[in-house]
């Protein structure tokens, strides 16, 4: 099995999921050009609305997987993932087309961030999600933290950064960040949230993303993710973020 798979779903639905189970459905290179790969495909005029899933009931994303990850100790090193991932997210971010996070389970770290790029949320009940970055000593590296502060009100999404903690989905559902929650099969879940949508026309839905996408250009998004990738290389460097990440593989083992 690889990393990803694609398909195209009923109702004009383009599907990414994250088959990486046994990994939490955790991010490598694979899982990036997968994504790079899917938001090429989201453009074209049959599709109508992009999903992100993972595999499985148990992960919808864990965030980077520090077993590929973990080879990075350079700020220059880590810098070259995070920045490609902070553009892959940029162009999630600016899709000409709705996206929707479906949270099968639980989402940590960089798996908070790809779902905050995406126009709306839904979790299945009982999932637990926060931006943990802060316990391994760095912040969100891949943009994920400027576009909460976008999303959310500022002070609602700045305890959810440096809190760095785990909420539970209803927490999270009241906060704003995620827009439903749900009990069936993620993908009925998925076409539920969206069953007043897929009957518009794609020209509708891309005329009104036009109108959050020249939100997102004007408050110059691209270069503020940027600054975040590099803000955070500068702190991925530290001893202080190997040492926990040393004490995390430790925990796991």
């Amino acid at each position: 099995m690889g990393a990803y798979t694609i398909s195209r779903e009923q109702g004009g639905i383009l599907l990414f999921t994250i088959t990486k189970p046994e990994r939490r459905n955790a991010v490598d290179y694979e899982v990036m050009d997968g994504l790079e790969q899917a938001i090429e495909m989201a453009e074209e005029d049959a599709v109508k609305v992009l999903a992100i899933t993972g595999m499985g009931d148990q992960a919808f994303c864990s965030g980077g997987d520090l077993s590929v990850f973990h080879s990075l100790k350079t700020e220059e090193q880590a810098y070259a993932m995070l920045s490609r991932m902070a553009g892959i997210l940029y162009r999630l971010l600016i899709l000409p087309k709705p996206t929707i996070a479906v949270m099968n389970g639980t989402a940590v770290g960089g798996g908070c961030e790809i779902a905050s790029a995406c126009d709306f949320r839904i979790a299945r009940k009982g999932t637990k999600a926060g931006f943990v970055q802060g316990n391994l000593a760095i912040t969100t590296g891949w943009g994920g933290g400027s576009i909460l502060l976008e999303k959310l009100p500022q002070h609602t999404a700045f305890k959810l950064l440096i809190g760095a903690r785990i909420y539970t989905a209803e927490e999270l559902k009241e906060t704003g960040f995620i827009q439903a929650t749900f009990e069936d099969n993620p993908l009925k879940a998925c076409f539920d949230f969206l069953k007043d949508t897929l009957d518009k026309e794609v020209s509708v839905l891309k005329a009104y993303k036009s109108l959050i996408r020249e939100k997102w250009i004007l408050d110059d998004m691209k270069e503020r993710m940027e600054k975040e990738a590099a803000n955070c290389a500068i702190l991925w460097e530290n001893d202080a973020h190997h040492k926990k990440v040393e004490e995390f593989a430790r925990r796991k083992k």
